[in-house]
């Protein structure tokens, strides 16, 4: 069984106990998280492709840390110029474990 849910402007295919890193998402440690916006779902017969949603379906998540990835560098150069400009950028996200999947 398994479902594509929508979140944070990307697509993720998920299925019950997998642990993965989406966008930042509102909710403590510990927390209950619904996605409601499940483009497809499938329970191992058939496939339900939403239109653009499957409708009742609902996919159950706890929410395991609120962190801050790696650093990015951000490096901007004009040659010639004597331009040069450093900057670092860490993504906030979310990392959850699903929990169920129901349609």
């Amino acid at each position: 069984m398994y479902a594509v849910i929508r979140t944070g402007g990307k697509q993720y295919k998920v299925h019950k106990d997998q642990v993965l890193r989406v966008e930042k998402l509102e909710g403590s440690e510990g927390s209950e998280i619904e996605f409601n916006d499940v483009l497809l779902y499938s329970d191992g017969e058939t496939v339900t492709l939403g239109a653009p949603q499957v409708e009742n379906a609902v996919v159950k998540a706890h929410v395991l840390e609120q962190g801050r990835g790696k650093k990015q560098l951000v490096f901007k150069y004009k040659r010639r110029k004597g331009y040069r400009k450093m900057r670092g950028h860490r993504q906030h996200y979310t990392e959850i474990r699903i929990e169920s999947i129901s349609a």
